[in-house]
């Protein structure tokens, strides 16, 4: 299987590593600077959970070449930005085939809707993964906690040959990749969890564990009510061991996590307010059938002040 993985940064380094180390035909799809910097050092994973490991000289391709020399693919992982995603699309269009799966990483749904648009639904299954990476000053990839989980499968619940083959392409490589019959299920448990997340500590700003301590249990299960009762109003309603399962993440008092958007933003760095919150508070109005920040208390529901704050940051910091 002809594998694409887009870029080489935390989530495409370190599962595209994988994959090349256990021999699969993998390619990386880089811009200048990064292929630059691999060709002249090797692309670089280090984890002290499963450890490290360098791919001396990966495949590579650039935007230009793939256009000028088509390929199709059999996988494409995309693991970009969601502010990003416009430019990955016409930077992977080339690789795209009949068949090609396009496995998306992103965080939330609404990505599903502008890949099946760009391309074909077929093209599209569903996608996330679970791991806390980062690339450090010198171009490594850090692998920072014990988990290193990828799961996809077709968005209508088939356990389609594709899928398992894909799934196969893993055996031998050091992550956990799942085929998945309930994928769209699984992505708005994620969605819910990170937006409970990521809303906590960028309003905060502070840990997780440092917010529950201070007293803000009741704050953050008063947020995650909220991003759940939209996933149920959308069809995915939280079973009651996922629901009690990120309850016991948000209210840990011991936890040092922080949500990567607020480290982003403290950083000063460009957010994914819109995608990760606003698409959360436009698919909770369109199920109520009105746009209200307000609930009956006449108090402004915390989503709505989550984003509130996001766009104020974007506002001042970005424009």
């Amino acid at each position: 299987m002809k594998i694409l993985i887009i870029g080489a940064g935390a989530l495409g380094g370190y599962f595209g590593a994988r994959l090349a180390h256990a021999g699969q035909d993998v390619t990386f799809l880089l811009r200048p600077r990064r292929a630059q910097h691999i060709a002249a050092h090797g692309l670089v994973v280090e984890s002290p959970a499963f450890g490290n490991l360098t791919i001396p000289a990966p495949q590579v391709v650039s935007r230009e070449s793939l256009a000028a020399a088509p390929t199709h693919y059999d996988a494409i992982l995309v693991g970009c930005k969601a502010y990003d995603l416009d430019d990955t699309m016409d930077a992977f269009a080339s690789a795209v085939g009949p068949t090609t799966m396009i496995v998306p990483l992103l965080n939330g749904m609404v990505h599903l809707d502008r890949l099946a648009s760009r391309f074909a639904p077929d093209n599209v299954l569903g996608g996330f993964c679970l791991i806390s990476a980062a690339l450090d000053d010198a171009g490594r990839v850090q692998h920072l906690n014990d988990t290193h989980q990828l799961v996809f499968g077709e968005r209508d619940g088939r356990m389609s040959e594709r899928v398992l083959a894909l799934q196969a392409c893993f055996d031998d490589a050091v992550c956990d990749a799942i085929a998945s019959p309930r994928i769209l299920s699984q992505m708005w448990e994620k969605w819910v969890q990170i937006a409970t997340a990521a809303g906590m500590t960028c309003l905060m700003r502070a840990s997780i564990g440092t917010i529950v301590s201070s007293g803000g249990s009741a704050f953050a299960n008063a947020l995650f009510d909220e991003c759940a009762a939209v996933a149920a109003d959308a069809g995915a309603a939280l079973s009651a061991e996922s629901a009690a399962r990120i309850r016991a993440v948000i209210c840990n008092p011991d936890s040092a996590v922080t949500a990567s958007m607020m480290k982003d933003l403290e950083r000063g760095a460009r957010v994914e307010a819109d995608h990760l919150i606003g698409a959360l508070i436009r698919a909770r109005d369109a199920a109520r059938g009105s746009a209200t920040q307000r609930d009956g208390g006449g108090a402004l529901a915390l989503l709505d002040l989550v984003l509130l704050h996001l766009q104020s940051y974007e506002r001042r910091f970005l424009q």
